[in-house]
């Protein structure tokens, strides 16, 4: 290529890489005024406006995307553009990247770019960001995502320092009576010893908003160990600011990042050191949930992508023995649903045809888990991730898998010499079907707890204006911690879409087909006889929480959905919040 052309075709890359940026910046932009405006949403208790941010916030990428791709068919023609050309403008937008503060987010947004123009039919590092362009070292920013506390006076001095930092529209309701209740927990969970080693409070800067919540997140620096050091503050029924309570546990700070909770609002202009921070307080949260939990969930799917390639890699020699497979527990109506063993996913594939019982379509179903992705989960329903052309090594597919796959997903399957590919996927965490754990499970108490967990999923989805649809024990999980979350959404829908009869008398409870049903009744008199299958559970079920098997619980609870009333679910125990 003789220098002319090489300049060029340096310029149309230049030229290119800059239109890209100028998009993510703009996109970055917008998420981040929505992101800001939850302070103000919080502190005027406008519960409604957040729910509505969340379906905002999400629809950004898609938007600011569409935008970009349309830009570049008109300046650049990138579909007449030759191999050279992507690897020119890969070189020219890494130049962009390299003071860029948020360059990592702006990687994914560059791949979503190629993405879009090639279908996600390539996937190649020549041309896009497979892997990173460079390392990034946590703590080079610390200083701009954490403000720092002096603990040479009394705990009393601290937290008023922190409470004079972080400032409120709203006024507190009792501000005396948060500090004492701060003071009494942290020196419950700190004995003098350790109290008089702490030598700093770090508290990063961005205030972390979901729900009817705020949250000031940091730590305790001792010598030898950090502790989390949460602040979750709540507003009082006569609408003014109070602490709610104080946590220093790990798995406490776990749950409220949980996978199946709404993504927070947390506004932040260095989100690589506020990520690489919050691992510090939860090593074994990965990456790209706490991507995902701050609202970047595009960026969370690269990140987990890349965590996948490596981990084949180094389970490669391990490769006879961890295979790709069916998952464990009854096969779906509408979903293919298989794991790696040493891997904490599960991949749902929708079936080229579902059974008869199901009056639905592919697109129904693809509609569902966009309603779920934009609905608050209150922490009872797993967030799901979509991938296009993801591809798995066909060495490592059971036999059984590939021939079930080539059974029920033919549509969405290609083979290649050494690849599998599925043009179209979910992916969840990975837990307990609660069948199997039921069968597996021998400890009362724990049985009981999981029955428990399971009667206040169903009715906090529902309050949530979330009617689950089918209920059946095979779509909820257990978590490592005991709780249950729902995860299958061919039938969910909004509780307004429902009408909820008491059932006719009759001497069979499952004789129904001699009454006038519509599509969208429902008889909770009959769930008994399906959420649970033995006896003993149905009736540890039905002490527990036998209201949800009434027609007048579920007419109530639409009642209040209706109403537009939106519940406050914390995510940590009720024994730690503060008594007022």
């Amino acid at each position: 290529m003789s220098e002319v052309t090489q300049e060029s075709l340096d310029k149309i890359a230049r030229q290119f890489a800059y239109q890209i940026i100028t998009g993510f910046d703009k996109s970055y932009r917008w998420h981040t005024h929505i992101s800001a405006d939850a302070k103000q949403r919080f502190e005027n208790e406008q519960w409604a406006e957040s729910q509505l941010a969340i379906k905002e916030r999400i629809a950004i990428y898609e938007q600011s995307l569409t935008d970009i791709v349309i830009d570049l068919y008109q300046q650049v023609h990138p579909k007449q553009q030759n191999p050279s050309f992507w690897r020119a403008a890969k070189t020219q937008y890494s130049k962009l990247l390299k003071d860029h503060p948020q360059f990592e987010l702006a990687e994914t947004f560059y791949n979503s770019v190629i993405g879009r123009i090639f279908k996600h039919s390539k996937i190649d590092d020549s041309m896009m960001f497979v892997l990173p362009s460079r390392c990034y070292l946590s703590g080079q920013d610390r200083h701009k995502v954490i403000h720092s506390f002096d603990t040479s006076s009394t705990v009393r001095a601290m937290h008023e320092a922190i409470f004079d930092r972080y400032r409120f529209k709203t006024p507190f309701d009792n501000l005396q009576l948060d500090l004492e209740n701060m003071d009494k927990a942290l020196r419950a969970r700190l004995d003098r010893e350790q109290l008089a080693s702490v030598h700093t409070v770090e508290m990063l800067k961005p205030v972390f908003y979901r729900g009817k919540a705020a949250y000031l997140v940091g730590r305790i620096c001792m010598p030898n160990e950090t502790l989390p050091f949460v602040i979750a503050m709540q507003m009082t029924d006569g609408g003014k600011l109070m602490v709610d309570a104080l946590l220093t546990q790990r798995h406490h700070l776990s749950v409220i990042f949980s996978f199946a909770r709404s993504y927070f609002m947390a506004d932040t202009q260095y989100p690589a050191e506020v990520v690489a921070f919050l691992q510090e307080l939860l090593p074994h949260k990965k990456h790209f949930e706490l991507y995902m939990s701050l609202g970047f969930y595009k960026h969370g799917k690269t990140v987990f992508y890349r965590n996948y390639l490596q981990h084949i890699e180094n389970t490669a020699g391990n490769s006879e023995l961890d295979k790709f497979e069916l998952a464990p527990g009854i096969k779906g109506l509408v979903m293919t649903v298989f794991h790696l063993p040493s891997y904490g996913v599960v991949f749902k594939v929708i079936k080229d045809e579902f059974a008869e019982s199901k009056k639905i379509t592919r697109e129904y179903v693809k509609d569902r888990y966009r309603l779920v992705k934009t609905t608050d989960r209150v922490g009872r329903m797993a967030d799901t991730h979509e991938y296009v052309n993801f591809r798995f090594p066909l060495e490592r597919i059971d036999q059984e898998l590939l021939d079930y796959l080539l059974e029920t997903c033919k549509s969405s399957v290609t083979l290649t010499e050494n690849e599998l590919v599925i043009s179209h996927l979910y992916i969840e965490r990975k837990m307990t079907p609660l069948n199997l754990y039921l069968k597996q499970e021998t400890d009362p108490e724990k049985i009981r707890n999981v029955l428990d967990e399971l009667g206040l999923c169903i009715k906090q989805i529902a309050l949530a204006n979330v009617f689950p649809g089918d209920m059946l024990h095979k779509n909820f999980g257990v978590t490592k911690t005991g709780r249950v979350i729902f995860y299958d959404y061919d039938e969910i829908c909004y509780m307004s879409e429902r009408q909820f009869r008491s059932l006719p008398k009759n001497d069979d409870p499952y004789a129904i087909d001699t009454l006038s049903v519509g599509p969208t009744d429902v008889f909770p008199e009959q769930f008994e006889h399906f959420i649970v299958g033995k006896k003993e559970f149905k009736d540890i079920l039905k002490e527990l929480h036998g209201d949800i098997m009434t027609v007048e619980y579920w007419l109530e609870t639409q009642k209040l959905t209706a109403q537009g009333v939106i519940q406050n679910f914390t995510p940590y125990p009720e024994k730690y919040r503060f008594v007022r």
